[in-house]
């Protein structure tokens, strides 16, 4: 089990395949997502990372979060979340991970806190049918309707679907795929709609009920791999011209 990412969410636009088809996206940005700090099972009991992803303003960060990232070595964050992982795929506090952490065609998991739309009747809130239009309804065709029963048991039991606070809760959407990656500018393309307002953070892991890929970088897609990656034919472009005039000489 790897470690999930923290990241932004910056809207939806829509992509082309190589058959001309377009495929509605969520783009998704990790935002100088570092670790933190690293739980062990000796000390906590368990086995997770910390991370944490954005920037914050030293002003608007509490004494005992400065304490936290000077210990770190890592600017404040705006957001910090914990992931649990295996002992094996622990990384070093400081890490930075990147889009490359996914590749294209896996299947993630994304959790983030749905838009809040304040106080809700019952037809919105839980898709009620509603009353009858006419033949003797009165002012009630947009209501619930009874919550309860008689003398016994003569209370409306809990978790009944009444009017109520709609949205802002926390929501999972499993199994959404990964339509495409930009590491230049540290996207991750979903393919879909994902929980949460633009600019809210949501939290994306490696999709439980599908097969993890075998071309996932394991324990994690670090930013200094992508940058060695991008080195690598740098490097190669400078050796060939001095291999040509060791073969002249």
């Amino acid at each position: 089990m790897r470690t999930g990412v923290i990241a932004r969410k910056e809207g939806m636009t829509r992509i082309f395949t190589e058959d001309g088809q377009q495929v509605p996206v969520t783009v998704l940005k990790i935002d100088n997502c570092q670790v933190v700090g690293v739980r062990s099972e000796e000390k906590n009991g368990y086995v997770a990372v910390q991370l944490g992803a954005g920037n914050a303003k030293v002003s608007r960060t509490s004494k005992a979060m400065r304490g936290v990232f000077a210990g770190a070595k890592v600017e404040p964050k705006q957001k910090m979340a914990e992931f649990r992982v295996d002992p094996a795929n622990v990384l070093e506090v400081g890490a930075e991970l990147s889009a490359e952490h996914f590749v294209t065609g896996q299947f993630v998991d994304v959790q983030g806190i749905t838009i809040g739309k304040g106080f809700a009747g019952a037809m919105k809130r839980w898709n009620f049918a509603g009353h009858r239009a006419s033949h003797g309804n009165s002012i009630t065709h947009r209501s619930h309707g009874s919550t309860g029963q008689r003398q016994d048991p003569g209370k409306v039991f809990k978790n009944k679907k009444m009017a109520g606070h709609l949205g802002h809760e926390t929501v999972t959407t499993q199994n959404l795929k990964v339509a495409g990656i930009d590491l230049e500018d540290n996207l991750v393309l979903i393919a879909g709609s994902v929980p949460g307002p633009d600019n809210g953070w949501v939290m994306i892991t490696d999709a439980v009920k599908k097969p993890f890929p075998k071309d996932a970088p394991v324990p994690a897609g670090l930013k200094q791999s992508a940058k060695s990656a991008k080195a690598a034919p740098a490097a190669q472009a400078e050796e060939a011209p001095a291999a040509e005039e060791a073969k002249g000489e």
